[in-house]
């Protein structure tokens, strides 16, 4: 790319910070710091001033440089609209109430373990799919982050609110504070302020606005997000998501679980802007591989002249490749279902959450399955769970066994046999 007449090569393109460029040998003979001059030039054209502000009321700014232009496209063509996805997802009521849960608490079990929650995923799912009780701070995070989310779907209006915002941060925060009194309110002015720290040498990463500056603020970042674009100001609604993330996270105005409520509160804007496919996915999974990265986004953008340019590219990144893993596994579930669509041809016996289930089955023997979290995986009642679990133990397909109080089910080890057994067609 060539700009006043100079080639100015990937700088441009890839949108690169100061402290990348200056380890990149620069175009044409040209210095590093000639380089970065020529770069900020063709940037500043870009730039456009948003209401949020420092603390010295200095604006931040951002930029639609071609990179993000592309991927912005690519959100709109993947995430909204007619979107061709596996037939599983679009066509059937029921598996997408089930893959939509699953993508729930996936996300409420990564967001929480972004922040420091220690449980682990099996565990975690276990937990949400049975309802039994948390048993320390890091399941309550995971449960919270799930209700949380369930809140922000089926009850927050398409207006924010800071009220709505506060009642985001209540639930997610909920009896995991050393001070309860903190759910669900901002910080007081008396208070210290939560810095963000680096995990890694313990520095401080950030200074938040002061306290009593945070009702204002709040108000002005939900009048952001309501407001109508016009004629004469458009922000394209997946860049105003972005910006509301991490507004939410630069204000930083809660004493815990200020992470969470911006990730939340950016599925919330794009599910009223009806880019239905985000909530199918798992933005913090992507963020949790690569931490640093996270961080290093909004460290970029406050050592480079508040330009949210930097986070914006991060954020279109992490989306797309949520996307790319998305698609990937509902080809690994379509395959499975199939695979037990062809053992079972012709066949009117099973519903699709038993086909659902045996494709499960035969990936791993020591899978285990209940009444409870059937239910709670497919959004049916209990007696639908139980009656399809029973069928299949009835037919020979699982293993009943007693557990206390309840039931559980297992997979035989000849699995595959059994089925063959029906008179199918034999696994290829």
């Amino acid at each position: 790319m060539e700009i006043l007449g100079i080639e100015v090569a990937d700088g441009a393109r890839d949108y690169v910070h100061w402290d990348k460029l200056r380890h990149l040998e620069p175009p044409n003979g040209l210095t590093h710091r000639e380089w970065w001059l020529v770069l900020k030039m063709e940037r500043v054209l870009l730039l456009r001033q948003i209401p949020l502000t420092d603390p010295q009321g200095k604006a931040f700014v951002y930029g639609v440089p071609d990179l993000v232009a592309r991927r912005l496209h690519y959100v709109d063509q993947r995430c909204s609209g007619e979107v061709a996805m596996p037939e599983v997802v679009t066509a059937d009521e029921q598996a997408r109430r089930h893959y939509l849960v699953n993508s729930l608490m996936e996300e409420a079990i990564r967001s929480s373990q972004l922040e420091g929650a220690t449980t682990t995923r099996a565990v975690a799912k276990e937990m949400l799919r049975t309802g039994r009780e948390p048993q320390d701070r890091g399941e309550r995070m995971i449960l919270n982050n799930y209700l949380a989310l369930q809140y922000m779907r089926d009850q927050m209006d398409e207006r924010l609110t800071p009220g709505a915002v506060m009642e985001l941060q209540r639930i997610l925060t909920e009896g995991t504070l050393d001070n309860p009194s903190a759910a669900g309110r901002l910080q007081h002015s008396d208070e210290i302020r939560v810095s963000v720290i680096d995990s890694f040498d313990g520095t401080v990463m950030h200074h938040p606005p002061p306290a009593e500056q945070l009702p204002e603020r709040l108000k002005r970042m939900c009048d952001f997000v309501n407001e109508a674009d016009t004629a004469d100001r458009f922000i394209h609604p997946v860049i105003r998501a972005i910006l509301l993330h991490f507004w939410l996270a630069y204000d930083h105005p809660f004493e815990d679980g200020n992470g969470r409520t911006a990730r939340a509160l950016f599925y919330w804007y794009m599910r009223t802007r009806r880019y239905w496919l985000v909530e199918y996915l798992s933005i913090s999974k992507i963020l949790r591989g690569a931490p640093a990265q996270y961080s290093r986004a909004f460290l970029y953008t406050e050592t480079d002249e508040r330009d949210v340019t930097y986070f914006i590219v991060h954020q279109l990144e992490v989306i797309e490749r949520a996307v790319d893993q998305l698609h990937e596994y509902l080809r690994k579930q379509v395959s499975e279902v199939r695979e037990v669509e062809r053992l079972l041809r012709g066949s009117d016996r099973f519903n699709h959450r038993q086909l659902a289930l045996l494709g499960n089955a035969l990936r791993g023997s020591d899978a285990r399955y209940l009444f409870q979290a059937h239910a709670a995986s497919y959004g049916v009642t209990h007696e639908t769970a139980r009656n399809d679990l029973l069928q299949l133990a009835k037919m020979g397909l699982l293993e009943q066994r007693r557990e206390g109080r309840r039931y559980s089910f297992s997979p035989p080890l000849d699995l595959a046999e059994r089925l063959k057994a029906l008179g199918q067609p034999s696994i290829t």
